[in-house]
């Protein structure tokens, strides 16, 4: 299969509206190389935890956008045959368009044909199995070898949308889930992503688990590993939405119900989680959280503390922390 590459050069405060406008012509899915340093919650999306620090940012952005080839030599676009000039000349058109109220420097555009490549496959390269403690993570293209037959094992397919478990914050949280999950225990897992955490809680001994999350993608994540794992239909639901601020998504999930509740997600995100899922919470429920970046632990410590709840252990791994505490 070929592919013929679309590439723009522009600005990095232009990306998001020039991916927006060319959408609308049929372009989608942009690969963006800029030098815009990699936010927190880049960072731990990566399948690495530690990333080398990248040049200074110097306000230019290249987008690439995919197109796929037919036999005949012509394009196919929103189920339609276009040629590459005629492609090239709608890109342009926006531009100039766009141009006229924003800044999009540069807006050339280059075309090439790109090498045969599996774009959906092509990443798995870069995740193998690894241990945390003594559960073995392995994808579905690896074997379990013989030395780790008595292991616990997790089988985590994460797609390209979510994490695979390997990062330091998810390893937290993999820690505190063991030391407190008994088999009465029914979990909540706030931004479920994959499913790693609550799926792992499952086989740990947990009675239940419910997982929300704000994207669509983790439907299909969690069915898949849940399939993988052999966790049954009715002992893990996910729910689509955000508990924070949606009084549906919060009676959907129940209140005071929750043995556990585990939310590996941004300091940011857990400042106002936490006062709204006391209320999940059942008396003398547990609260893990992480995805706590080490400058912020005292922020999310004093947002636990004013939510009521008593913090029983702060656990720390590479440069991120998680706070552990209790429902009086």
């Amino acid at each position: 299969m070929k592919w013929m590459k679309f590439k723009i050069k522009t600005k990095t405060e232009a990306e998001d509206i020039i991916i927006s406008a060319l959408y609308d012509i049929g372009l989608e899915g942009a690969q963006i190389e800029d030098k815009v340093p990699l936010t927190a919650m880049e960072k731990e999306q990566m399948f690495v935890d530690i990333l080398p620090e990248g040049p200074e940012d110097d306000g230019i952005a290249y987008l690439s956008f995919f197109v796929e080839e037919d036999q005949d030599g012509s394009l196919i676009v929103n189920g339609g045959k276009k040629t590459a000039e005629q492609i090239r000349d709608e890109v342009c058109a926006e531009l100039e368009e766009l141009s006229a109220f924003l800044d999009i420097g540069e807006g050339s555009v280059t075309v090439d044909e790109t090498e045969d490549i599996d774009w959906i496959n092509n990443w798995k390269q870069y995740f193998h199995q690894f241990t945390i403690d003594d559960v073995l993570v392995t994808p579905s293209w690896e074997e379990v070898k013989k030395k780790d037959e008595n292991r616990l094992v997790l089988h985590i397919d994460p797609g390209t949308a979510f994490g695979t478990g390997m990062h330091d914050t998810t390893q937290l949280c993999i820690r505190q889930l063991r030391k407190y999950i008994t088999p009465q225990t029914v979990l909540l897992d706030v931004g479920t992503g994959s499913g790693i955490l609550a799926i792992l809680s499952l086989m740990f001994g947990a009675k239940k688990a419910l997982g929300t999350d704000l994207d669509p993608c983790a439907v299909e994540a969690v069915r898949q590993n849940k399939e993988a794992n052999g966790i049954p239909q009715e002992s893990f639901e996910l729910v689509i939405g955000n508990i924070i601020t949606e009084k549906e998504i919060q009676d959907r999930a129940g209140y005071e119900c929750y043995d556990i509740v585990v939310a590996n997600i941004l300091a940011d995100v857990l400042v106002p989680l936490t006062p709204v899922i006391t209320h999940q919470m059942k008396k003398g429920g547990i609260y893990i959280t992480s995805g706590i970046i080490d400058d912020k632990e005292r922020t999310v410590t004093e947002a636990v503390k004013a939510a009521g709840l008593e913090i029983l252990e702060i656990t720390y791994q590479g440069e991120w922390v998680s706070v552990t505490a209790r429902k009086p």
